[in-house]
């Protein structure tokens, strides 16, 4: 399936549900084509790609291990195939396990590195090389900046993490994963330039967990500078805003009500 040069095409890893589904739904909103990643929710995937079509005219579910380098490496090569082109990547998808500095251990390190950052990573490099295929196909860059609706370069978006600001030990492994997803974000935006330009966005806590009861997350929730957190409308609505804006890059939007200028001696879950 090919689609038309001024479409705009998004892949949104971890998007079948929670904060994932929310940055689809609104991207769609805004006209993108939202190709819909998922590793095992697939019934949930189907359900926001239907929903995400019935927005912007065009969707599909894409399902991928993130843990496994060949899977990454195919991932954005099928977008390709489906849609035509892809035009930005919003790397969302994330494992999140609790380990602390007394239980650490390679393994558990290796999890989360690979799907929290080196996923992303490749999935920047192949966005990379995409782009500079499509700029040398095109006759010149003028004619290739005209075709596509001034969309000839793309865009990564690496979802990050308050707590990077705001450092308690506990999920150690989660936490150094995005801390190098945070560097990387720096160092792409460096190697990438011009055709890329790479994002990153970090919320406060925004979604409940299995960890916390209501009352609980309704409490911590507020413990911000604002006396809210983040919500998930809040974050798509960055996320939109750093796919837009097109002098940012290689930096980070924190969008947590402040929370990052607090003191927390634990993480929220665990307080």
């Amino acid at each position: 399936m090919s689609a038309p040069a001024s479409t705009r095409t998004v892949l949104v890893t971890g998007s079948a549900k929670r904060l994932g589904r929310e940055i689809a739904l609104a991207l769609a909103d805004d006209g993108w084509q939202v190709a819909v990643h998922c590793r095992d929710s697939l019934e949930d995937a189907r359900k926001t790609s239907a929903d995400c079509a019935r927005r912007s005219g065009s969707s599909a579910v894409f399902r991928a291990n993130l843990a496994n380098e060949a899977a990454v490496r195919k991932l954005l090569p099928r977008v390709v195939a489906h849609f035509g082109r892809i035009d930005a990547v919003v790397n969302n998808a994330s494992t999140f396990e609790h380990d602390s500095a007394s239980s650490f251990s390679f393994a558990a390190m290796e999890i989360h590195m690979r799907s929290n950052a080196g996923a992303a990573i490749l999935l920047a490099q192949a966005l990379h090389r995409h782009v500079v295929e499509r700029r040398a196909a095109a006759s010149d860059a003028q004619s290739d900046e005209a075709a596509t609706g001034g969309s000839a370069y793309g865009v990564v978006v690496n979802l990050l993490d308050q707590k990077l600001w705001n450092q308690n030990p506990d999920f150690f492994s989660y936490t150094l994963s995005k801390a190098a997803l945070e560097a990387a974000t720096t160092m792409l935006a460096l190697a990438l330039a011009p055709q890329l330009r790479v994002v990153g966005v970090a919320p406060g806590l925004t979604l409940s967990s299995t960890m916390l009861t209501d009352a609980q997350f309704s409490e911590r929730h507020k413990l911000a500078l604002l006396d809210r957190s983040s919500t998930p409308q809040d974050v798509a609505a960055t996320v939109r805003f750093a796919l837009e804006n097109q002098s940012i890059t290689g930096t980070t939007l924190l969008v947590d009500g402040g929370q990052h200028l607090m003191r927390f001696e634990r993480d929220f879950s665990l307080m």
